[in-house]
């Protein structure tokens, strides 16, 4: 055996040993980014459901919330504020939504159910005056998505069955 020969034979070794390697590299990573995308779903997930606790912990901010999608512009400035931060908690996670959809890290089908949502919620005047004056706080590119969906004109129903009036002419007292 000469020194070619050797050669020969220790490059053939170290394909056989680093392909292997590369593919158990390969899978790693794969797992690894399967991982951080249902670590970041999950995370979402608890800050959406930390954001509607809000509404079933407390009664008076349902109606707020309540009468401002019916109308941003009717109500008191206390009621306003509420309304707003709540608002502005709610779009600031869609809008972090968005952004995950378009990196890759929530599917096709979690980012339709987040987008009916947001239509669902969206198609109300209230919402609609409120991202009036507040769009400027968020991104053109997410703007664009929001002003997409006001452009459909939906018809709100997601409350439809609540019976909103109701819900205003008690807090008005008529």
């Amino acid at each position: 055996m000469n020194w070619e020969m050797l050669a020969a034979i220790g490059q053939l070794a170290a394909v056989f040993v680093g392909i292997p390697s590369l593919i158990y590299l390969a899978v790693q990573i794969r797992e690894q980014t399967k991982e951080r995308r249902q670590s970041a779903v999950n995370a979402l997930t608890v800050q959406w459901g930390d954001l509607t606790c809000a509404l079933h912990d407390s009664a008076e901010l349902s109606a707020i919330f309540l009468r401002g999608v019916q109308s941003f512009a009717d109500l008191d400035p206390v009621s306003k504020l509420r309304f707003s931060a709540f608002f502005n908690r709610f779009f600031n996670h869609f809008e972090a939504m968005y952004f995950s959809h378009l990196d890759g890290i929530l599917t096709a089908s979690a980012w339709g159910k987040i987008e009916r949502t947001m239509s669902d919620l969206i198609a109300y005047p209230g919402v609609q005056q409120w991202w009036e004056e507040r769009r400027h706080w968020h991104t053109e590119e997410f703007g664009r998505v929001v002003d997409a969906i006001i452009a459909k004109g939906t018809e709100p129903k997601a409350y439809s069955t609540y019976n909103l009036r109701k819900i205003a002419m008690s807090e008005t007292g008529t």
